[in-house]
This record gives structure tokens, sequence and C-alpha cells, in this order.
């Protein structure tokens, strides 16, 4: 098989400059998080790095995914595929179709074998066999197991692939499940979102291109670099959470001015994940600077854990008591927020409990 080129080499015979590179590297590490002292060692393992064969197999999902993919800008879509992966099977991006495709796959694991990345989004329908969701008459959950076989990786791209997603929504009538509950024996990283971050997914393959490896990992598998902090954490209106000030609708005073939308539904303080930063549309905004509260997406059991609108806190108790007094008493929750402990984090993220202040002043 012949020698596969390394980036630098592709990159030179397209004409990029030394300085053009290396502006690429600082890019690439500012976008993982790694100080400016890493770019040297960006650059010096991106010059050696070899194209790695990936493998993306789309299963039961609506294809936003890939459309998140498609928008990415650092680094571009096209540079993904033609400078820095060899993108070798994807239903909606190759141009190859019926026995040719599948023909490619095979090729592209047997050639890779052991090394390939796979990438996966979309859920996988258990439930009688999996006779569910089929491609070219193969179970996804055949191919799933066929193809993760001989991959050094799995990205579950999409928190259908990471957490079951929709398609999982009782009754979750295809038994649909997530990639980690069926693959158990090789590393997975979870990059979910509905849709993930286009920056995300394509910020994870530049980490593996660069270093050779998973970036780390939190205790849901996530890259601790994106899904580090919660959205709350990073919120430009978490200020007037603090103070108190909150929208009670979407087109009332509080709402024109931009105060917190925590009454209006935003699970903001349960979620984690770097919309805040990297935002969306190459930077130009996110859901909540348009006006809308964060759904909790990129959260596990988001599709069942109460309406949307729903506030986390809703009152069942003394209203006084709870969050939602929160008007007359911004400055007490915005410090007993800060003192959450995990714990009641975690079950605030599964249940939509109520959250009291007392709760909140808890400790562990």
């Amino acid at each position: 098989m012949k020698q596969e080129k390394t980036l630098a080499e592709r990159l030179r015979e397209r004409g990029v400059s030394r300085r053009g590179f290396m502006k690429f590297c600082a890019a690439t590490a500012s976008m993982m998080a790694l100080p400016p002292m890493m770019v040297p060692r960006v650059a010096a393992a991106l010059q050696q790095a070899r194209r790695p064969s990936v493998i993306w197999l789309s299963f039961q999902e609506c294809t936003g995914c890939t459309e998140s993919l498609t928008r990415s800008h650092a680094p571009t879509i096209e540079g993904l595929i033609f400078d820095h992966i060899s993108l070798d099977y994807h239903h909606t991006l190759q141009a190859a179709a019926g026995d040719a495709a599948e023909h490619a796959r095979d090729e592209a694991m047997q050639e890779n074998w052991g090394n390939y990345l796979l990438v996966v989004d979309g859920s996988i329908p258990l439930k009688d066999d999996g006779i569910y969701s089929t491609i070219a008459g193969t179970t996804n959950l055949a191919m799933l197991q066929d193809v993760a076989a001989g991959a050094a990786a799995i990205i579950s791209v999409g928190t259908c692939a990471a957490y079951g997603g929709l398609p999982m929504a009782r009754p979750n009538p295809t038994g649909a499940a997530p990639v980690s509950d069926i693959i158990t024996d090789k590393p997975i990283v979870n990059v979910p979102g509905c849709p993930p971050i286009p920056t995300v997914i394509s910020g994870v393959l530049a980490h593996f291109l660069t270093f050779g490896r998973l970036p780390e990992l939190d205790a849901l598998n996530r890259p601790k670099v994106f899904f580090g902090q919660s959205i709350h954490d990073r919120c430009y209106r978490r200020p007037f959470y603090e103070r108190g000030k909150f929208a009670e609708t979407f087109d009332d005073e509080g709402a024109r001015k931009g105060w917190c939308l925590f009454k209006l539904g935003c699970k903001g303080p349960t979620t984690h994940n770097a919309c805040a930063t990297a935002r969306w549309n190459q930077g130009t905004s996110w859901p909540v600077e348009s006006g809308h509260g964060c759904i909790g997406c990129s959260e596990p059991g988001f599709w069942d854990a109460g309406g949307f609108y729903r506030p986390l806190s809703l009152p069942h108790t003394d209203v006084g008591e709870t969050i939602l007094t929160a008007g007359a008493a911004g400055i007490a929750i915005g410090a007993a927020a800060a003192v959450l402990n995990r714990k009641t984090k975690s079950e605030a993220v599964s249940k939509r409990e109520v959250i009291t202040i007392k709760d909140l002043e808890k400790e562990s």
C-alpha cells in the first residue's frame, strides 16, 4: 500500500506557507484550550501526522450532526476532509452509493484495521433484533459491532449516539440505545448536543490527529475542554441571575433588556457545553443570546425531563422558599448556587426536581 503523505507535505503541495501553517497550529491549539507554549508541539505533531482513516456511520438520526459538521469553520469541513482526515465512508457526504459505498467501507476497514477512527451519530435500535433501522440489508446493530471491532477509538457524535437521544424517548418503541451500551471494549468519547457544536466535533478530531489519543474526558466521557463548565458558568446573562432579574415572558420588559431566562425554563445551570464561548454559525450567536433558554440538549435524558419551558425548580411547596422567588432574593440565590454540590446538581439534571434555597446550601 502506498505510504500516506504527512499533513505538512500536503499543505506544501497546496501552497501553504510555513507562516500560514503556524497560524493554523496556533488556532488549533487555541480551539483545544492549550497554552501558547504548546503551539510548537502541535506544529511538530501535525507536521509528521498522516491522515487517519475515518468511517462515519449514521443510524437513528436526523442528519443534524452532519449538517453541524459541514458548518465547521475551525478547521473548515473542506480542510478537515482533504487535509486532516481521510473520510472513507459517510452515507450523506460520500459520492459512492449502493454496492460501491459498502465496498469502500469494507476496503477502508481492511487497509486500516486497528487504526481507523469510527464516528457514529444516531442511536441503535435493539428491539426485535434491530430490524427498525437497516443499511444495505444490515441492521445498525450488526454494522456497529462489525466496524467497531477494528476501530482504534469511537467518537459518538450527537446526543442520540451518546445517550440514546430523541429515539429513546418514552416509550422508546424501537428499543433505541447509545453506542456505549453496546460497545464496551473500545475507548469512546461522547460529543453530545442536538446537534453538537461543529468546532467541538472538529476539535476532537484535531486533538486525536495532533496527539494520537482522545482528549481528557469527564464522568460522562465528554471532552473536559469543551464540557468542563456549565452553560450558566459562562452565560453573559448570569449577572442578572445574581441580581434576581428574570424575564417572566418572552415579550416582557425583562426579555427586552436581556435578563436571565431561568424562569422561562433555561436549563443552563445543569447543562455542560461550550455554547456560550464557541457559539454557532462561525461564532455569531447561540440560543440564549438569541433570546431562548437552554433546553439542556447535551445532558442525558433531557428529552424526558419535563417541558422545555418548565423552570428547573418548579415550586410544589411554599413559593417563597424556592428559586423561583429569586426576584426578591437574587444575591442570596446566586451565592447558594455557587455552593451547589455535585450530587444535588446531578439529581437536578435527571429529575428536574424542586431545588430550594435550603437544598442548595446543604454541604455534600
